[in-house]
């Protein structure tokens, strides 16, 4: 009797969860997280690859997101760290783009405000960031600014009676083309210290432009930002941000969202490489028949498994209030290190075919450039890292 023939696609490892990680959520939580992978299934996913070829944001995805109801899963909704982990690694899986412009709106913009605004300022402003009636952007990094921003903001706020004067420019601001508020952060004049603002992009002296020609994350709409003499209210003044040091309260949360990234997109690279190999034929079986081509899509299995273990442990730490700002960057460097030889092994697997976004892995590989840098470089992580173990700094 002829053996069943095996569909590829329906076995027990092809979703990429090789150590089950997803059995540590609650029932509810994994419902609700196979709600959120229809969801990308059919909304997102068919239409990434072409809104990433025009370099345009699709506006039509926000009030289908709003009604998904994503916003602040651990805060607001009381999901654990890991729920809300393994949801951004998923939305990275279906589009980086995407990923990261709710990365923006939720992981930075609402994270500020839950994290720096006042009682007061949070009741006026946080249900229409919930709902997303209004979009945010967060804007830190300056044209002359990266990973030294703490020591060098030069964008400056000056008291004015009840007023501050925000004066200078910002790049790389994701979403901030169209984003109805904008999270500033600006160094008071008086006393030196970086403090934070909210500000309505209707303001007068706010201009953004679109930043032209990446290579990665073409859907998302960074924009470089142009403050002259903007007048913000002080009741817009973030109560709880009034030094660098409150700043990182939000960038050490936000810097654990870009590693489970890390994860998504060596998840999509597995995705689309396991796909092509089982389903391509050269010298007339499968590439998937390739002992060189196994190997290639085990060391992928192998770095998704190992992020994934290290980010699993850090969101239990998270969740027990345990986490510190150097395990976030360990993390950040190490999983996005492990990506990189991920989406280039993913490339490689596809040959030609790999370098075109018809077959998505081309997209996939360029997008990985971006979550690599942001969020702290690999570099600067590194150092952070290495100044916890050694006690000495090597950042000057």
């Amino acid at each position: 009797m002829a053996k069943a023939a095996i569909d590829p696609n329906n076995l027990p490892y092809a979703d990429g969860d090789f150590y089950g990680f997803e059995q540590l959520l609650t029932e509810t939580e994994r419902e609700r997280l196979q709600e959120i992978r229809d969801f990308l299934a059919k909304e997102v996913k068919p239409i990434a690859v072409d809104a990433w070829n025009r370099a345009e944001f699709p506006m039509e995805l926000i009030p289908k997101l709003a009604a998904l109801d994503v916003m602040s899963p651990i805060r607001r909704q009381g999901h654990s760290s890991l729920f809300a982990g393994l949801m951004q690694a998923e939305f990275t899986r279906a589009d980086s783009s995407i990923a990261t412009f709710l990365g923006v709106h939720d992981g930075l913009f609402t994270a500020a405000i839950e994290l720096l605004a006042s009682a007061e300022q949070q009741a006026a402003w946080l249900p229409d960031i919930y709902a997303m009636k209004k979009i945010g952007a967060f804007a830190l990094t300056e044209p002359l600014g990266g990973s030294d921003v703490a020591g060098g903001t030069r964008t400056t706020a000056k008291r004015d009676g009840g007023n501050w004067i925000l004066n200078g420019a910002k790049r790389w601001i994701g979403n901030a083309t169209f984003a109805d508020w904008v999270v500033v952060f600006a160094r008071d004049v008086e006393d030196n210290q970086v403090k934070a603002f909210l500000v309505d992009t209707t303001a007068e002296g706010y201009s953004a432009t679109k930043i032209e020609n990446k290579i990665a994350l073409r859907t998302v709409q960074n924009a470089d930002i142009t403050l002259d003499n903007v007048v913000v209210p002080d009741a817009f003044k973030l109560a709880g941000g009034n030094s660098f040091r409150d700043t990182n309260k939000v960038l050490k949360v936000s810097r654990l969202g870009v590693a489970w990234q890390a994860v998504g997109q060596q998840l999509a690279a597995f995705d689309v490489a396991r796909r092509y190999a089982v389903e391509r034929h050269q010298f007339g079986r499968p590439l998937a028949s390739f002992q060189l081509v196994q190997d290639q899509l085990v060391k992928i299995l192998g770095n998704v498994v190992a992020c994934t273990g290290m980010m699993v442990r850090l969101a239990q730490l998270e969740d027990a209030g345990a986490a510190k700002d150097e395990q976030s960057a360990l993390a950040k460097a190490f999983t996005t290190a492990r990506m990189r030889e991920s989406v280039a092994l993913g490339r490689g697997i596809l040959g030609g075919n790999g370098i075109v976004t018809d077959y998505e892995m081309a997209k996939i590989f360029a997008d990985a450039e971006a979550i690599y840098s942001y969020e702290g470089t690999y570099e600067i992580n590194t150092l952070v890292t290495g100044r916890a173990i050694t006690g000495v700094s090597a950042i000057l």
